[in-house]
């Protein structure tokens, strides 16, 4: 390979892996639409970390996707460094995982375990929640109007609001609540100087705490729910049975982390990025305060264009050929949901928020059977909070500088300083 050539491909494969990539917008996009356009299956062979594909089309993830059987989860799901993946070797006695989630499985487990709590997560369940979210929302905008007109979104808002509901779901009592969200920043946010543990710049390391402290909190819940089982997701996890037996206490322990930690950072996201694509888009703010209709399809966009989800990876198990590629069994392939939700194929004009977008066939939630199990939810509660919040919001600007998780897997805003207005109250 030419020398300029080899440099190009050094330096695409170094942003692809870098976690200030997506924290930049800008530079996540440009990267991402040339692979898209000169290189959509890119073997990648960066420093430190085993090679893979990157697959940036829409089509493609969700072929790949589609064919479970033979693109699977395990043993590879997230990008980490081979240090990283020898350190959890250490810490766990020679098992690749810290924690076995719905995530980390492929069928017949994956079927089996999703099937314990997916009742409870879908839409006619979820009703009994809808008086509890106005609820909260409403103390959340109460708070908003308490703060003379300033504050930090994030900080302030929504970081806590999904908290308290996955918290509630969970049975986490709320003065458990910064603790929960201590842990769930430094599990994803693992490799940004402000979110990791202790300054810590080990990431499997702290990332090995965190899970251990997590394990010993929820420990106790399950002896717990045990004990006295509720009407709660804890108590379905905590009393499941597996092929007759009672569930594993790592697997039941696994499945509260990624329900506290996956069902919170997510929405948090799209709840903060969606409000600064309105601020950045005023013409389609002021479309969706005259046609609150539009709010459902608004949703979707600020899911779309947050996509707080940035990868997953899947390994082949045969040999598939794809844009003139072999691509071996045994092969990674990082599947870029960043990058599939601004294909041009796919989408007109993917680089305009619009929030009258429809149709809109994101996959930001994944797509076939590892499709988001909590994707009624996380819509339900960011339409309740917007339908409060633009209810009473006046005005609103930014009041300076956004700032972004550094992090390759799960990423969105760390820092929404707003100045607003709140409309006056009826005498």
């Amino acid at each position: 390979m030419p020398a300029d050539a080899a440099a190009d491909q050094a330096g695409i494969d170094r942003a692809i892996v870098d976690p200030r990539t997506y924290a930049d917008q800008a530079a996540c996009d440009a990267l991402f639409a040339r692979l898209r356009r000169e290189r959509p299956a890119h073997w990648t062979a960066p420093d430190s970390v085993r090679p893979f594909w990157t697959i940036s089309r829409h089509a493609d993830i969700k072929d790949i996707e589609r064919q479970n059987d033979r693109f699977i989860n395990d043993p590879r799901l997230v990008l980490t460094s081979i240090a990283d993946e020898e350190r959890v070797k250490r810490i766990t006695g020679g098992n690749h995982l810290l924690l076995r989630t719905l995530v980390n499985m492929d069928d017949p487990d994956h079927r089996v375990y999703r099937n314990l709590t997916q009742p409870w997560f879908m839409p006619p369940n979820l009703k009994k929640l809808e008086a509890g979210l106005a609820a909260l929302a409403r103390e959340f905008v109460d708070r908003l109007e308490d703060m003379d007109g300033e504050c930090d979104f994030v900080r302030d808002v929504a970081v806590w609001y999904p908290l308290r509901v996955i918290m509630m779901i969970l049975g986490v009592p709320r003065e458990d609540e910064a603790l929960m969200l201590k842990l769930t920043q430094e599990i994803f946010g693992a490799r940004d100087p402000d979110m990791r543990r202790g300054g810590d710049t080990d990431e499997k390391a702290h990332v090995s705490a965190t899970v251990k402290e997590f394990f010993s909190y929820f420990g106790a819940l399950i002896a717990d729910r045990r004990k006295n089982p509720k009407d709660d997701v804890a108590s379905v996890i905590a009393n499941a049975q597996i092929g007759g037996k009672p569930i594993s206490e790592f697997e039941a322990l696994s499945y509260y982390v990624i329900i506290a930690t996956a069902g919170h950072d997510t929405t948090s996201s799209t709840t903060a990025g969606g409000l600064l694509a309105l601020m950045q888009n005023p013409a389609e703010l002021a479309k969706l305060r005259a046609r609150p209709d539009l709010l459902r399809l608004a949703i979707d966009e600020m899911v779309r264009w947050v996509t707080p989800v940035k990868h997953f990876f899947r390994t082949a198990t045969v040999d598939h050929d794809l844009h003139g590629h072999t691509i071996r069994a045994g092969d990674s392939l990082m599947m870029c949901y960043a990058s599939a939700n601004r294909d041009e194929a796919v989408f007109a004009e993917p680089y305009a928020f619009k929030v009258d977008r429809a149709p809109n066939p994101h996959i930001a939630f994944g797509y076939g059977v590892h499709l988001c199990l909590g994707q009624h939810l996380a819509k339900m509660e960011i339409r309740t909070l917007y339908e409060e919040l633009l209810s009473r919001l006046e005005h609103v600007e930014l009041a300076g500088d956004p700032a972004w998780v550094e992090a390759t897997f799960v990423s969105g805003l760390k820092r929404l300083p707003i100045r607003y207005r709140m409309k006056r109250k009826a005498a």
